[in-house]
């Protein structure tokens, strides 16, 4: 007789790009992965109680409200699911930390790094799992990057190069929003967060930085259309240098307004014995560099997404049929459950988030200050 799986109810605060791939990934996850749990798309939280109404039709939830702390205090959530504005994490995930429930936070983890810290601390005292959603560490071609890193193959690594780059930002008539607010936006933080994170991933701590970073575009529409204007006090780009605790050294930049770009969240490892080189642009392919075996035969060479990269073949048996971004989400919703049930720890919990953010900031700081800033977490 088949036994019943446990089931994981799963409230979720907030409806947009983020929301709708959360939601994707949550009923993804149980026809891919062979799981001891199911999950419910139980209770979805909006603005007003007609648009979370209307969301929960859309994105299957059974239940919705206009009000989010009803489904933070809402006893049969589990997960609580928060894909709401940057300046509104802390609040939100701090309330049901104190009800005991799972927090899945889309980064960054919040405004600040002192903001971050608050939620860490508050989660580390109540032992509550917690992830924030980089979900680009989640490509399998990433984690075998970070393993050929630790095996040697590479030599000594002495250096990192990262850069994320898109132009959802290069027109200047784009209004402002949650991302040009001084509370919660910037180029740095809205995606510097990421290169910053695959950069911890692959290399390990960052001790300190240099880092320069600019306004662009002075001020945006106040709203869409609108000819009244509001000066912006954010960042468009940003770079930094980077040293890393193992000796090596790094390179980021971070810009919303790369013309031509939609997504280069790319980096090169350069090692004493090779080099590997990727680009979410073709994110189912690694280049890796080694010594040829024969004179005139160096250079890269390409390895491709296949069965044999966990945990593709959930998805797909053979090589070479390609992940897709919605698929990196699923793999992180998989990572999620795995935490809940064997009660450890995954990569980027709060504490990931927590360094991230101060990293951040370290940054932001060094641009104000012109030195070096050294990157300071308890």
């Amino acid at each position: 007789m088949q036994t019943s799986k446990k089931i994981l109810r799963v409230g979720m605060v907030g409806s947009g790009f983020m929301g709708k791939c959360h939601a994707n990934a949550f009923r993804a996850y149980a026809g891919l992965f062979d799981s001891q749990v199911d999950i419910e798309l139980y209770k979805i939280a909006d603005i007003s109680d007609s648009v979370a109404e209307r969301s929960a039709e859309l994105l299957g939830f059974l239940k919705s409200t206009g009000d989010w702390k009803t489904l933070v205090d809402d006893p049969l959530v589990d997960i609580v699911s928060i894909t709401a504005p940057n300046a509104l994490h802390e609040v939100i995930a701090l309330r049901a930390i104190a009800n005991n429930k799972v927090v899945y936070c889309e980064k960054p983890l919040s405004t600040t790094c002192s903001s971050a810290k608050v939620m860490t601390l508050a989660a580390e005292d109540r032992g509550i799992a917690t992830m924030v959603g980089f979900n680009f560490l989640r490509n399998p071609l990433v984690k075998v990057c970070r393993d050929i890193i630790s095996s040697g193959e590479l030599g000594e690594v002495i250096s990192f190069k990262g850069r994320h780059a898109e132009n959802y930002m290069a027109n200047k008539n784009v209004s402002h929003s949650f991302r040009t607010d001084v509370s919660g936006g910037g180029a740095l933080a809205d995606i510097g967060s990421h290169i910053v994170s695959m950069s911890r991933f692959l290399l390990g701590d960052i001790s300190e930085v240099v880092g320069r970073s600019r306004t662009v575009i002075k001020s945006r529409p106040v709203e869409s259309g609108s000819s009244e204007v509001m000066p912006v006090n954010v960042d468009d780009l940003g770079h930094a240098v980077l040293q890393f605790s193992n000796g090596a050294i790094g390179s980021i930049e971070a810009n919303w307004m790369a013309t031509g770009r939609t997504m280069d969240l790319s980096f090169e490892v350069t090692g004493t014995k090779g080099a590997v080189a990727f680009s979410q642009e073709r994110m189912n392919e690694l280049l890796i560099w080694e010594a040829g075996r024969s004179a005139g035969y160096s250079g890269f060479k390409k390895i491709e997404t296949g069965p044999e990269h966990s945990p593709y073949a959930s998805f797909c048996p053979a090589p070479g049929h390609h992940l897709g971004f919605n698929d990196l989400k699923i793999i992180e919703v998989s990572q999620l459950v795995d935490s809940i049930l064997t009660g450890k720890a995954n990569f980027t919990d709060f504490r990931e988030g927590y360094v991230v953010q101060s990293t951040i900031d370290a940054i932001l700081q060094s641009s104000e200050s012109r030195q070096w800033t050294a990157i300071s977490v308890d």
